[in-house]
């Protein structure tokens, strides 16, 4: 490699990318990726998930849906294909081998093209990608997010597959310290850490509303802290508007007619609007179990609003003042609803807030990525 930009040759494999049936699923994945596809030529490898009959059963699986997705489409500046990966369902030990398999043929009309393969997500993504690099004699390079590492390397059946595809990488890309000392913990020699970004041009300063109203963006699920959430605003006498939609919400919204909670479930919305949710609220809460770094608490300190979050994950390095926020641990209500009264009744300046913040942009969080590939590719050389 000469050392120009645009000169890296990196194919990309991951199944959390946004697509035709699911465009609102992982906007960081679009945005960092987009970036860097300006820095070094990008093949993306948005994996669809497959098995025998899987859309004669699309009504219950989220498989049988994604198989109504193209083959290939245009995504931002991206040419995005979609392979499809054999998949077994609740037989997770196998489904790495199964995805390196589904890919090969592909990979190998792609060798002598590639210089890196980088995969997002540990499992079974990284997994596959290890072995596909090797078969490419491409640089193997594994994005880690956060419940990849967190609660799959929990489980008996993956743990040692998880721990030899960090071992076996070039490198492994953390979003956060706290996530590269878990990678460090599970086998993974050089780790780097990349941290998320925001669209400045969307995510900006606006004045506070200041009406008590606290808003979630995310998954509406147990281990997203919801359920907490509504009992802390309940006794923190606010409002709370919720935007997203799980496998919690039925409970989530019969919980909050119980207590008399002023809830507004808002549903799945685009990513565009979530800069207009953020400036109608006086605070983002997000009492998760368990996080990587997510990209909601960069959006809301980038548009100079504070965060109550747990404190899990690399929340802590986002969230590192108490001009920024207020953090406490998981699964203890009354302490949200302690967090959310001391975080309302105080005053800031958005401007300054965001200023102190000081959340990087996409094109920044690239050009870090860029560099560590670049990193990798000159070891190999020096090798």
């Amino acid at each position: 490699m000469g050392g120009s930009e645009l000169s890296m040759r990196v194919l990309i494999v991951t199944k959390i990318f946004p697509n035709a049936v699911e465009p609102a699923s992982s906007p960081f994945n679009r945005q960092q990726f987009a970036a860097l596809a300006r820095r070094a030529e990008v093949e993306l490898w948005a994996t669809i998930p497959w098995f025998p009959g899987a859309r004669l059963l699309r009504r219950w699986s989220a498989a049988g849906r994604l198989g109504e997705v193209p083959r290939q489409e245009q995504i931002d500046e991206l040419s995005v294909r979609h392979p499809r990966v054999v998949y077994l369902p609740k037989l997770a030990a196998v489904n790495g081998a199964l995805y390196a398999a589904s890919l090969t043929l592909d990979a190998l009309a792609q060798r002598g093209r590639v210089d890196v393969v980088l995969g997002s997500w540990a499992y079974p993504d990284g997994y596959a990608v290890v072995r596909l690099a090797r078969r490419l004699g491409a640089r193997a390079v594994i994005k880690v997010h956060g419940s990849d590492l967190d609660v799959l390397s929990r489980r008996a059946t993956l743990r040692g597959r998880i721990r030899r595809a960090l071992a076996g990488a070039d490198r492994v890309v953390a979003v956060s310290d706290a996530l590269a000392a878990s990678a460090h913990e599970l086998g993974a020699e050089q780790v780097s850490v990349v941290r998320n970004g925001v669209d400045h041009a969307l995510f900006r300063p606006t004045p506070r509303p200041c009406r008590r109203r606290v808003l979630f963006v995310g998954r509406v699920e147990r281990d997203k802290g919801v359920l907490d959430l509504i009992r802390a605003v309940s006794l923190a006498d606010a409002t709370l508007s919720i935007v997203g939609t799980g496998s919690a919400e039925a409970r989530a919204r019969a919980l909050a007619a119980r207590l008399g909670a002023n809830v507004t479930f808002a549903g799945a919305r685009p990513h565009t609007e979530i800069p207009e949710w953020l400036a109608r609220s006086d605070v983002l809460a997000l009492p998760s179990r368990h996080e990587g770094c997510p990209n909601v608490v960069l959006e809301a300190l980038a548009c100079g609003r504070p965060v109550v979050a747990t404190r899990v994950g690399g929340i802590p390095e986002l969230v590192s003042s108490k001009m920024l926020g207020e953090l406490v641990a998981p699964d203890a209500p009354r302490c949200l609803a302690d967090a959310l009264r001391c975080v309302l009744e105080r005053t800031h300046d958005p401007w300054q807030l965001a200023a102190t913040a000081n959340v990087p942009s996409w094109a920044q969080s690239a050009a870090q990525l860029y560099d560590v590939l670049v990193e990798v590719l000159a070891q190999r050389e020096a090798a």
